[in-house]
């Protein structure tokens, strides 16, 4: 870590400056990975705890499938400006459907459908934009 008196903070390795920050933001050099989190739904309904990633698969085993429908709530630990993506696959039976909180935005007003083929992957991208204003863009049958 090295720092300029009233100015830039600068993160290192190797002798190489990684993150720095700056007047107008930060400057990342090289590349960040975020962790995708496993989240089980209970008792049908799914909270996404927005504190512990930004990335989240739906449901339980090995591979992640979605085995029930759900409902997903709101989530909680939301930030302004946070980003992610939503992963739902189908298990082997498929036909699991999802509903959504009203946080949930999405285009034209009308929550998605999610591919109900067995196996099948729906992917929801999504940024916070104020509290429980969560704008989503759906991504259906990725293969």
């Amino acid at each position: 870590l090295y720092t300029e008196e009233n100015g830039a903070v600068f993160l290192k390795y190797d002798n190489s400056t990684k993150f720095e920050t700056a007047s107008g933001g930060v400057s990342l050099t090289g590349g960040a990975a975020a962790n995708i989190q496993t989240v089980n739904s209970s008792s049908n309904t799914t909270t996404l705890d927005m504190a512990t990633a930004c990335h989240f698969q739906i449901g339980s085993g090995s591979p992640v499938v979605l085995g029930e429908n759900t409902t997903f709530a709101a989530p909680s630990n939301q930030v302004v400006g946070q980003a992610g993506s939503i992963f739902i696959t189908q298990d082997g039976t498929g036909s699991r459907t999802a509903a959504f909180n009203a946080a949930f935005k999405f285009v034209g007003g009308t929550a998605p459908t999610l591919t109900t083929t067995a196996g099948a992957t729906d992917r929801i991208d999504y940024v916070i934009l104020s509290s429980n204003v969560i704008h989503c863009a759906v991504s259906l049958d990725v293969k």
